[in-house]
């Protein structure tokens, strides 16, 4: 009997609809090749539900998220809601939302350097070469998530931090267990120094590592480790932190790869998993067939991993890192590049379909010279 799953697809803002598309172009090639069936399920969330429903993470779309086995997730946000400080209903509102309700408290994010792009980052081929590590951000507390206040004349205002034993335990544990399967090291980043919640995650991180013999623990106050990011990230294999520390880490870590359009992740918790790249939604790029699209090509094949399919998640690897050393890349990679979003899908899907093993049989014709 074939085995068959439910997608929940909440495409969303700006570029999200466009890499999207090509994400399940692809998805539905490695369904075919490697005999599962993939049924989508659409449904709205930020800025286009705040149009269309009034709210940026509308009942149905919950409704939807928890009968599917995963969520794929494009893109949230607008220059319309960005720009006016004044909104009282934002499109991030309905992903911070959605997380809660999906208790999705394990934010996975892998960042790897390609030596075909080893030159499109700002940063020295030298110190970023052969760089591989995962972040693990917690994603449903802290700051993000506190009480908010703010003063009658506006002229104040707070953002709590809170953190539970419990909170960090359920994240760290998945740290820990990611760690002990790759390298065999774990860097806790935080401001212990300086911050109550960080010393309770350093205890409990502390209390945690006895259970994990074999995994050397590091930990790193923030500002160093933003630093050392830079100057040394081959240093890192599994980096855990909480949630505003985690958020800007992994951003910062999107220069080694050369684009942001490279990073993918995966939300895991207590009910449907979700998964979606980390770039925003790049309003400017919208329509224009220039994202790249391989973040949400990547994140679909951490979804397959995550519902078992891991040699049908391992070729659309394949295929996309064949597709980058063939130089078939959008514009936010290669300057000069005249392949579109489409292009470099199209790409992706028929490596993945024409593949034999590790031989591979691109059939591909392209109307554009392969740019080195």
């Amino acid at each position: 009997m074939t085995k068959s799953y439910q997608i929940a697809v909440l495409s969303g803002d700006g570029i999200g609809p466009e890499v999207v598309k090509e994400t399940i172009k692809v998805l539905d090639a490695v369904s075919q090749t490697y005999v599962f069936e993939l049924h989508y399920h659409n449904a709205l969330i930020g800025a286009v539900a705040i149009d269309q429903a009034n709210e940026p993470l509308p009942e149905h779309t919950i409704a939807v998220c928890k009968r599917t086995d995963a969520v794929l997730f494009g893109a949230i946000g607008d220059p319309k809601y960005d720009n006016d400080t004044n909104a009282a209903v934002r499109p991030e509102q309905g992903l911070l939302a959605l997380r809660k309700e999906l208790g999705l408290f394990a934010n996975i994010r892998p960042v790897k350097a390609y030596n075909k792009l080893i030159n499109q980052s700002p940063l020295k081929e030298n110190i970023i070469q052969n760089t591989d590590l995962v972040i693990f951000r917690e994603l449903i507390s802290g700051i993000y998530f506190g009480q908010k206040s703010i003063s009658a004349d506006g002229r104040a205002a707070s953002d709590l931090c809170s953190y539970s034993q419990d909170e960090i335990e359920n994240i760290a544990h998945l740290a820990f267990q990611a760690a002990d399967k790759r390298n065999k090291k774990l860097t806790l980043i935080d401001k212990a120094n300086v911050l109550e919640t960080s010393r309770l995650w350093r205890r409990v991180v502390q209390s945690l590592a006895a259970q994990y013999p074999t995994v050397e623990v590091e930990y790193m106050f923030v500002d160093n480790a933003a630093m050392q990011l830079i100057l040394n990230p081959k240093q890192f294999d599994v980096i855990l932190t909480e949630n505003m520390f985690g958020d800007i880490i992994s951003d910062e870590a999107s220069v080694i790869g050369g684009s942001i359009g490279l990073l993918p992740s995966a939300s895991i918790g207590t009910h449907t998993a979700l998964f979606e790249p980390i770039h925003g939604s790049y309003p400017q790029a919208k329509g224009k067939g220039i994202a790249n699209p391989i973040a949400s090509i990547l994140s679909g094949a951490m979804m397959l991993d995550h519902l078992g399919e891991h040699d049908a998640a391992e070729a659309i690897r394949d295929a996309v890192l064949h597709t980058i050393n063939e130089g078939v890349l959008t514009p936010d990679l290669v300057k000069e590049s005249t392949y579109s979003t489409t292009d470099v899908g199209n790409k992706i899907a028929n490596h993945v379909r024409f593949r034999t093993g590790h031989r591979y049989q691109d059939n591909m014709t392209h109307s554009k010279s392969t740019i080195i």
